[in-house]
């Protein structure tokens, strides 16, 4: 009677995170300033917390403030709006807004894995509603789909 025996490797997955916790433990999460010409006020704070709150929610990962496994860095470099449709009547009928966060993600576990990537997220508005009236609404959107793309890109490894 043959026996075959296979080697496998634990894959950890949790919500999504494809990370060996054997390994990599620790996660350094720097604020991102606002490096944008046209900039609102809370939007920095809405950014940096939404993408820390991302890796604890949905890894295992200690964030710590020097010295990680992992190291995510970078700034906002764009929030702006341009005209995205026009009416019958020649007026501008939506706003199409706009935010880019540059990202470097140092691996200190796999450097193969480091990288520097441009997010970017957009929201639509029609002209009907003011732009106060509706930012933090659109630009909290817009965060929660950049964080999301950059969990993506870093540990969710897809």
């Amino acid at each position: 009677m043959l026996t075959a025996t296979t080697a496998c490797q634990v894959s950890y997955k949790f919500n999504g995170a494809s990370i060996d916790y054997s390994k990599t433990k620790t996660i350094q999460i720097a604020d991102f300033p606002i490096r944008s010409s046209y900039v609102w006020g809370p939007m920095a704070s809405i950014f940096n917390n939404q993408l820390k709150d991302q890796f604890a929610n949905h890894t295992k990962l200690i964030q710590v403030k020097r010295n990680g496994d992992l190291k995510i860095e970078g700034e906002i470099t764009r929030y702006e709006q341009r005209n995205k449709s026009v009416s019958s009547e020649g007026y501008s009928s939506q706003t199409e807004l706009s935010m880019t966060v540059k990202v470097r993600f140092t691996n200190n576990v796999n450097h193969t894995e480091d990288f520097e990537q441009q997010f970017t997220a957009t929201s639509t508005y029609d002209n009907t509603q003011s732009l106060n009236a509706v930012q933090e609404e659109l630009v909290t959107q817009m965060v929660k789909e950049i964080t999301e793309q950059i969990f993506n890109a870093t540990v969710a490894n897809w």
